[in-house]
């Protein structure tokens, strides 16, 4: 390690090279108990590496001790916040700041606030690539995933200025600070999305939702699929279209050559699959315990393509059925319900598929044009949102893996 090389990314009122030493020479590193204490029903937590994620700390699933045992540990090990844990054994690293305390640790690093390097900073160097290889090298030719204490104590460390450090510490504190609120604002609107898919189309034998929005009112009207919908039979002949595509449960109808990177047009002959237009609707109808949703899913690429012939291809024909209420329905547990009680295993028991014939008579009940089109622009809001909290975080994700790479030697 070069000890005159400075960060690609770095500060700019912070000019100075950074110097190295070995982290037992500026922290005061130790583990915890390497023993197996009796777990009790009511006692206190005894972290492992199991408990420590990419979050933070865990005590989801913690064993329980005695207070004996507890405070043995504690003897040499104890835990206080601002102190920094990470696995020696099974998990190797996966550091995390400790923001409370009350708990004893068994097989764990602990790195103890204070000394020359802040905490705060140090928890980032631990996160990067230049630490994870050195714990690779290290415990190469080990038949058991283990990083012994005194390697730890011996990791080479940079020591910046205390403000530099701080500076440091304080903008990645940021990026997690803004994660976690995405995160929590993504998970607030995914359960709302729940919530409503739930209230807001009537349950089975049912014609009236649970909540309505305001301005609506009387019963929806019960129908079958094969009533408002056809099967789409059109199949590429002539390999007139080139677009391949899929169909992803967490991305919708995708083109499958740009989304893998893969021409498989030069590959097989197209002309068996189903041309799929815009605003068709696709469905895997071939279900197993593995992908126990569809899914069903609308071409919104604006452009037309083709499709497996294992996948079921539909094109709305009545004018009265708003194509976004359609795909919202899709998401709700009366057709989950509906694909899982009417599916055919046939000879394979964790597999199963719904025949055609059958998917067609799925009974749906539907409000005027006017109501549903506000139903589908409801929850197509509250999908932009998610959308938009998806991205967020994935460009966060994305910054903070580069900040980490290139503001570390």
């Amino acid at each position: 390690m070069n000890k005159n090389r400075i960060p690609p990314i770095k500060f700019k009122i912070f000019l100075n090279h950074w110097s190295y030493t070995e982290l037992k020479a500026v922290k005061d590193v130790r583990d915890g108990t390497h023993s197996s204490p009796k777990y009790i029903e009511n006692g206190y937590p005894l972290v492992t590496s199991k408990n420590l994620t990419d979050s933070g700390l865990s005590l989801n699933d913690v064993s329980l001790i005695s207070e004996s045992d507890y405070n043995e540990i504690n003897k040499r090990s104890k835990v206080e916040t601002g102190d920094i844990l990470l696995g020696l054994i099974g998990t190797i690293g996966k550091p995390v700041l400790v923001d409370s305390d009350g708990f004893a640790i068994k097989n764990v690093g602990l790195i103890k606030n204070g000394g020359q390097i802040q905490n705060q900073f140090l928890l980032q160097y631990l996160k990067t690539n230049i630490f994870n290889k050195y714990i690779q090298i290290e415990m190469a030719g080990n038949t058991q995933k283990f990083l012994g204490l005194e390697t730890l104590r011996n990791t080479k460390v940079p020591v910046p200025s205390p403000d530099e450090q701080s500076a440091i510490g304080s903008l990645f504190r940021t990026l997690n600070d803004l994660l976690v609120s995405y995160k929590d604002n993504l998970a607030n609107y995914q359960s709302l999305k729940a919530t409503m898919l739930f209230k807001m189309f009537p349950k089975a034998g049912q014609t009236v939702p649970e909540i309505r929005l305001d301005g609506f009112e009387g019963e929806w009207i019960e129908v079958q699929l094969h009533d408002i919908c056809q099967k789409v039979i059109e199949k590429n002949k002539h390999n007139n279209f080139n677009e391949t595509f899929t169909n992803s449960a967490e991305f919708g109808i995708i083109n499958q050559r740009d989304f893998f990177d893969k021409d498989i047009s030069n590959e097989k002959s197209l002309n068996t699959y189903y041309v799929v237009r815009n605003n068709d609707f696709v469905y895997n109808p071939r279900i197993s315990n593995y992908a126990p949703v569809g899914p069903v899913k609308r071409n919104k690429l604006g452009r037309t393509g083709v499709m497996s012939p294992l996948y079921f291809v539909f094109r709305v024909v009545n004018s009265n059925i708003d194509l976004d209420f359609l795909e919202t329905f899709f998401d709700t547990n009366t057709w989950h319900k509906f694909m899982r009680l009417n599916g055919d295993s046939g000879a394979r028991a964790d597999r199963f598929a719904i025949k055609d014939s059958i998917f067609l008579k799925m009974p749906i009940v539907f409000p005027s044009i006017t109501e549903q089109q506000a139903i589908g622009a409801y929850f197509s809001n509250l999908d932009n949102l998610i959308n938009s909290y998806q991205e967020k975080i994935s460009q966060l994700e994305t910054l903070k893996k580069k900040l980490l790479q290139d503001m570390f030697i």
